[in-house]
């Protein structure tokens, strides 16, 4: 790993700008360890840079996402959606917080885990129309208080007025949950941005 305080300035905040780039959801404790630098250090470069911290960067993608959803208001989505492809992929981020765990284990309550993982399945399908028709879901391991719940939905097929979604919600790198959803929308025919994906010929 490269301690990035040894190098020049200008090639120490290029390797920050890249790390964010690659992963937007890294903390400015996550890039001091990642780096082996001070919490300065990595907060003076993503000021220089004009980086905003990652609250700031989660909202943006949100506000540029958001007004793509057809299926789901915006308040029905279960977690911030800061990306989204519709018909083909998308992504969520949750954060556990008290109102969602166990007061005494501080575990998060399930349902919560699987409402972010359904809203994304449903939110990337391109129909005003879009019902979780069934769910084949696993619980990898529990998900704690202040976690981030990193959810990445797959449109795998879609076909006349039916789809399936397979997503996979990450801490991290860690997989904790799995589900596959089978979609019923209303539409006939489904095309993607790049008309790629196309309605079966039955």
């Amino acid at each position: 790993m490269l301690v990035i305080e040894r190098l020049p300035k200008r090639k120490r905040q290029e390797q920050l700008l890249q790390a964010i780039e690659a992963n937007p959801f890294m903390t400015d404790e996550e890039l001091m360890r990642h780096f082996q630098v001070s919490i300065q250090t990595v907060r003076l470069d993503r000021l220089e840079l004009a980086i905003p911290e990652l609250r700031e960067r989660i909202k943006n993608m949100a506000v540029k996402t958001y007004d793509q959803v057809r299926s789901l208001p915006i308040d029905e989505i279960i977690g911030e959606v800061i990306d989204l492809q519709l018909n083909q992929s998308g992504i969520s981020m949750f954060e556990i917080r008290e109102e969602h765990v166990f007061s005494r284990t501080k575990i998060a309550r399930g349902h919560h885990i699987f409402s972010q993982a359904n809203s994304l399945a449903v939110a990337v399908i391109n129909d005003p129309i879009a019902l979780t028709a069934s769910a084949d879901i696993r619980f990898l391991r529990p998900v704690k208080l202040y976690e981030k719940c990193i959810a990445k939905a797959y449109v795998r097929s879609i076909s006349k007025g039916k789809a399936n979604v397979e997503t996979v919600t990450y801490i991290g790198e860690e997989v904790v949950f799995r589900g596959d959803f089978v979609i019923f929308h209303s539409k006939k025919e489904q095309h993607t941005e790049g008309g790629n994906l196309h309605a079966d010929s039955d």
